[in-house]
């Protein structure tokens, strides 16, 4: 019986390799006792039992001992057998116990598509696989996952999920095949009907942004998780700079309404008429400013490669932003228009960084780049940006 206790990030974690019977119990205890002491205090513990072949009664009361010591105790990747054990015995009721991972292997899949974090492989005429770039944990994965059912069931047209799965040493989203493409391959197909897909576009927002979360819903607060995300960043900012971006995000007013946060054109898929929704990771509750701001980073302000990432030439892709945001807010007068545009525009210039959160592996040279953005677009306009923030309050529902 192997033993290895280790710290990322936040999380202890302890790994167990071989059988823990009867034999094995005394001296796994105190190994185990005398690694975790010296992390303590400890909030977040997880028992990684991918490499357990074998629990016995004896080994079981170690893990009732964790549990009753640390109320943030879980149990991951277990395997079939040793699952059972822990289901007879009556263990996943007191503890949460998660199954291992099913592994699925992409050689010969076809690619059908690549975004920011991940590239997606068609497995079958059904379904299609969405593999995370590497360095993306399990849990950002599983948000997805669980974002995408409770947006499902509020009403967000999306596309179904299934399983969660690895592959090599990054995981992957199993979904349903649509028979569809995405508003970007359309837009792109026929031009001289961006004005149609505007409206089309801009009504997609006007469902979401009608549907109020529940206090009850696991979907997450935009307020709470955008100022995560701009505190990740100082990793690649100083201080004073992630003050700022602070105050501005800091300047959106609270509400409850459904936000994608990533709602681009090609994180919309058209089947036949009907529009869905997929890349449901960043879902949130919260003002219409930030997911209208979110999505002018990508569509107007991109930092990258813009016709990999939203899959049309820029000038289109702007247009078609642009006429979206005008029926977005029709019935407003040009003036009134032109101000929600302006205060859209400093909230993407957040998001123009803050989405570096999204994952720990990106280039070196797409970091550079947005240090040196960074300048031009946030410090040389500080005060302006930081004034019109302080209109953000006028935007009432």
């Amino acid at each position: 019986m192997e033993v290895r206790i280790c710290k990322e990030k936040n999380c202890v974690r302890i790994l167990l390799t071989g059988r823990l019977d009867s034999t094995a119990a005394a001296t796994a205890t105190t190994l185990i006792e005398k690694g975790l002491a010296e992390y303590e205090p400890i909030s977040d513990l997880v028992c990684d039992a991918q490499d357990l072949e074998y629990i016995s009664s004896a080994g079981l009361r170690i893990f009732l001992m964790l549990a009753k010591k640390y109320c943030n105790f879980r149990v991951t990747n277990a395997t079939q057998n040793v699952y059972e054990v822990f289901d007879m015995t009556g263990f996943t009721k007191m503890m949460t116990v998660e199954r291992a991972l099913r592994r699925l292997s992409i050689d010969g899949l076809e690619e059908i598509g690549r975004g920011g974090v991940g590239i997606v492989y068609r497995i079958d005429d059904e379904t299609i696989i969405k593999v995370f770039r590497e360095g993306t944990s399990l849990d950002e994965v599983k948000r997805e996952i669980t974002m995408a059912k409770e947006a499902f069931v509020l009403g967000m047209s999306t596309a179904i999920s299934f399983d969660c799965v690895q592959v090599g040493n990054q995981y992957g989203l199993i979904y349903e095949l649509l028979k569809a493409h995405t508003l970007s391959t359309i837009v792109g197909r026929e031009p001289e009907r961006v004005d149609d897909f505007a409206r089309l576009y801009a009504n997609m927002f006007r469902h979401l942004h009608s549907i109020e979360v529940p206090s009850y819903s696991p979907i997450p607060n935009a307020a709470q998780q955008e100022e995560q995300s701009i505190r990740t960043l100082e990793r690649y900012f100083d201080t004073a700079s992630i003050d700022i971006l602070l105050q501005i995000a800091g300047n959106i007013p609270n509400a409850n309404r459904l936000l994608h946060c990533d709602l681009q054109s090609k994180n919309i898929l058209m089947q036949g008429s009907e529009p869905m929704l997929i890349d449901m990771g960043e879902v949130c509750s919260g003002h219409p400013l930030m997911d209208l701001g979110h999505s002018y980073s990508a569509m107007v302000e991109l930092v990258g490669d813009y016709e990999a990432v939203i899959g049309l030439p820029k000038p289109l892709g702007s247009d078609l932003w642009m006429r979206m945001a005008n029926y977005y807010f029709e019935g407003l007068s040009a003036a009134e228009i032109a101000h929600r545009l302006e205060q859209i525009n400093v909230v993407s210039r957040v998001r123009n960084f803050s989405w570096l959160s999204l994952s720990d592996s990106f280039p070196e040279e797409v970091i550079r780049e947005c240090q040196e953005l960074f300048v031009v677009k946030v410090l040389n306009q500080k005060e302006k940006l930081l004034d019109i923030s302080k209109t953000f309050n006028d935007w009432t529902l």
